[in-house]
């Protein structure tokens, strides 16, 4: 199918929106984002660069939100090391303050244009890059068209089709073809994304493994660690993380019916959004529970109820303070999240049923003992109790857990190996570069 063919069958895609279209990401978030994003760089939602060209080889990598971006970071850092310059791209703000925490100033940092063809055009038109690498699950109907008619190789790594995704993409097969033949490879996170990919028309595609099962854990400021451990001492703890909405709710259900039979009990609700914090306590002290939000530097005082952790960038801080986690967008929403985080900080992973977006991880985790999914609030509270109750059981959920994320290693090498054809054309590129211009 040509490229003008692809670009008639998608010209709907402006007019019809974003949401008509699965997986399509620059638009979407930046309609869901505005107000929250950085405004002195908001050129860069339209394609106008906010740093010069490096000489050499560019390679644009992306990443959409904060998942993502710690997905990714080995994999920047490992591309680092070979010599060639990185644009990296991502779509909140976030997601670009983990950027400059991991990675400095040894990237250039840019957010990702819309993907409308005046922007796109301006950004390719100023970065040039010689590779594009995507991450997981946005598929950009113009961006891709773009790459594709400079010729730039574009390889979708981490990629992953959730069952709505999916489905929508098979119901447009022949817009999917038609983009999907433009990717260079595909490397998936699963046997069951890679015949996804292949039933849409993408041409190769490996399998990796999760790439997340290859990040480090959550950092964490060992001082604030041993501050808020000291104001807990040894009453006994359960998180729910990466929460939505109704999810925290059902966390302090959980809290009144458990507070009585483990005395001194505190819960820590890490909301997904933290900006509904302020209503999220409201709503909880409505319930008779005493509060302490941690964005407030609140005490955890010895009746406080539930620690309210309405920050960004302190999971690692969150999860060291229990032995237990709900993972949130499971129970009350669909998907799920990333179970892999907590599991790898020696914690028992509790989930609802709805966690279609990370199935192989929780299958993986269900398998060997390390996560046990539940069906509504009753049977989350049961969950919590025997493992509160039982410490046996309990460290043998954590083992089980930290034991599955190291089997599932090596995700990296084996996307690296994937990458190989493509970057070291680039690292040659760069090296007769620089020995010339000496």
């Amino acid at each position: 199918m040509s490229g003008r063919w692809a670009r008639a069958m998608l010209s709907a895609y402006r007019f019809a929106g974003a949401a008509a279209y699965p997986l399509v990401g620059p638009y979407v978030a930046w309609r869901t984002s505005r107000g929250k994003e950085d405004r002195s760089r908001r050129r860069e939602r339209y394609g106008v660069a906010g740093r010069p060209r490096p000489d050499g080889p560019v390679i644009w990598i992306h990443a959409a939100s904060v998942g993502e971006t710690l997905a990714v970071v080995p994999l920047v850092e490992s591309i680092l090391d070979y010599g060639v310059n990185i644009v990296l791209t991502t779509g909140t703000v976030t997601s670009a303050q983990v950027v400059d925490e991991r990675l400095g100033d040894r990237i250039i940092h840019q957010y990702v244009p819309l993907d409308l063809k005046p922007a796109v055009s301006r950004f390719l038109d100023h970065w040039q890059p010689d590779l594009a690498i995507i991450a997981e699950s946005e598929i950009w109907p113009m961006t891709i068209l773009e790459l594709g008619a400079r010729r730039v190789p574009q390889v979708l790594v981490n990629g992953r089709l959730s069952d709505r995704s999916f489905t929508s993409w098979k119901k447009r097969a022949n817009i999917a073809e038609a983009l999907f033949e433009n990717l260079a490879h595909v490397v998936a996170q699963s046997d069951v994304d890679g015949e996804r990919f292949r039933s849409l028309g993408a041409r190769p595609v490996t399998v990796s493994g999760n790439l997340k099962s290859d990040t480090s854990p959550p950092p964490v400021d060992e001082r604030v660690l041993a501050t808020l451990r000291r104001q807990i001492g040894a009453r006994p703890t359960w998180a729910a993380i990466s929460t939505h909405d109704g999810e925290e709710v059902v966390a302090a259900e959980v809290h009144a019916t458990l507070h009585k039979r483990h005395h001194g009990l505190l819960t820590i609700v890490v909301p997904r959004h933290p900006d509904r914090a302020e209503a999220l306590a409201a709503q909880i002290f409505g319930m008779g529970l005493k509060v302490a939000r941690r964005s407030k530097g609140d005490r955890i005082a010895a009746d406080t109820d539930i620690l309210l952790g309405d920050t960004i960038g302190e999971m690692g801080l969150y999860l060291r303070l229990t032995e237990i986690a709900f993972v949130g967008r499971s129970l009350t929403s669909e998907g799920g999240q990333n179970p892999l985080e907590p599991a790898m900080l020696d914690t028992a992973v509790l989930a609802g049923r709805n966690v279609q977006n990370f199935r192989e991880a929780y299958q993986r985790l269900l398998d060997s003992g390390g996560a046990k999914l539940v069906r509504d609030r009753d049977m989350l509270a049961g969950a919590v109790n025997f493992l509160l109750t039982n410490e046996v059981a309990r460290h043998e959920m954590m083992a089980a857990g930290v034991a599955t994320v190291d089997e599932m290693r090596g995700a990296l090498a084996r996307t690296l190996k994937s990458l190989e054809p493509y970057i070291q054309p680039l690292v040659v590129k760069s090296r007769l570069k620089g020995a010339n211009g000496r």
